[in-house]
């Protein structure tokens, strides 16, 4: 998730969507998640305070300045990279879980938010952005452990 002055999002020379001043966020579903993971990280996304306050200190979240919300899935970053030279993806989730799990995820942020704006699943994109900051998070809510 970064926070940004603009971003955009194409794909075929299409614009998908744009926004001003808010929060860029690539999307990656892996192996194990849920709609309780999805769910929970569009809560996490949108009451995150990484937006200056009055004081300049990081105290407002995107509710707050009702800024724009640009949402990109990236299969990539569940890419395992832990040795040699090439990414494997087998933590990724399959395709059509990926695609139901992004879709829910969107859904649960336009439920609360007026401002989102989307990329395209399985498409080959093209993301613009100007960082504010720069200004960059990994959020991640991992599955409860198995008993």
């Amino acid at each position: 998730m970064q926070r940004v002055a603009e971003a955009g999002v194409a794909a075929g020379g299409e614009s998908l969507g744009a926004i001003g001043r808010g929060l860029l966020v690539l999307i990656g579903v892996e192996r194990g998640d849920s709609e309780r993971e999805a769910l929970r990280l569009a809560e996490r996304v949108l009451g995150y305070r990484i937006f200056a306050d009055a004081e300049g200190r990081m105290n407002r979240s995107l509710a707050d300045i009702a800024g724009g919300l640009l949402l990109v899935p990236q299969f990539t970053l569940a890419a395992d990279t832990a040795s040699g030279t090439r990414p494997g993806f087998s933590g990724a989730a399959a395709p059509g879980e990926g695609r139901r799990l992004f879709e829910l995820f969107v859904r649960a942020c336009r439920e609360r938010h007026a401002d989102v704006a989307t990329g395209r699943f399985g498409a080959d994109m093209q993301v613009s952005l100007v960082n504010d900051g720069p200004v960059t998070f990994w959020l991640q809510v991992s599955p409860p452990p198995r008993s």
